[in-house]
């Protein structure tokens, strides 16, 4: 067991608040009352009513979500999204409290975008100056860039990868941003690397990615569920006692 206030010290030295997108984030407690102390916590991508029952015979001290539970205020939420209002007031009531680390935890050091990289084994990596909260590296072995495509679309665990190719033919250095960030191809580009990795590309982002003869890989938001795997490995360093149960239970779109 873990004083709860110590334990969110430590994660937001890791992943302060101030490294959240600014006036276009909302990260923090979402939903109930931190208690005192934490030794059960329950860790997820998205948290919602497909698991509040899962969650609630876990019963844990404190829920993690890496997507804000509350994305902009209550007022507003609530009034777009009455399942959201019922779900959020539920959880005030019986007092299950959220806390969402989201892109903070993207930019912080040891975060998102460093567990992809790692999983894809790049060497030399760093952020993007154009953009932190990307990471850049180098192969270890240069791929030509189909083989690479089916190869990180493999090892980041996505069921399909979308492949705009129109720029070089062998991978050599690679940019990634986990989630929705395809608009930043063009600071990939700008700073030498051979393809961008992200997703929600929408058509007009692939067409100029094209017409600047540059290549992307647009994967699925869920690669984002290797949030629980890397939280997880954090909080028992921090506290090897903790009881977590992570659930994956977002579905990759299926091709058809």
């Amino acid at each position: 067991m873990i004083k709860t206030r110590t334990l969110l010290s430590k994660l937001s030295k890791k992943f302060p608040k101030r490294l959240a997108r600014k006036n276009h984030d909302f990260v923090g407690l979402m939903a109930g009352k931190l208690p005192d102390n934490v030794q059960r916590i329950y860790l997820c991508l998205d948290f919602d009513q497909s698991i509040l029952e899962d969650a609630k015979a876990f019963n844990p001290d404190l829920i993690i979500s890496h997507h804000p539970l509350v994305y902009g205020t209550r007022s507003k939420v609530f009034k777009r999204d009455a399942a959201k209002k019922d779900l959020v007031l539920h959880l005030d009531k019986i007092n299950l409290p959220v806390y969402s680390f989201h892109t903070n935890f993207d930019e912080g050091e040891d975060g998102m975008n460093d567990a992809l990289t790692e999983r894809l084994g790049l060497l030399d990596v760093k952020p993007l100056i154009g953009n932190p909260m990307a990471r850049g590296g180098r192969l270890p072995t240069p791929m030509e860039v189909e083989e690479f495509a089916a190869w990180a679309t493999n090892k980041l665990d996505a069921r399909y990868g979308l492949l705009t190719a129109a720029g070089k033919k062998m991978i050599s250095t690679v940019a990634i941003i986990g989630g929705g960030g395809s608009r930043s191809w063009d600071i990939a580009k700008s700073e030498g690397y051979d393809i961008f990795i992200s997703g929600d590309a929408p058509h007009h982002v692939r067409r100029d990615v094209t017409l600047n003869e540059f290549n992307y890989l647009d994967l699925p938001h869920e690669i984002e569920a290797i949030f629980m795997e890397r939280m997880n490995k954090i909080l028992l360093e921090i506290d090897p006692s903790l009881e977590i149960r992570s659930i994956n239970h977002e579905k990759q779109p299926k091709l058809v």
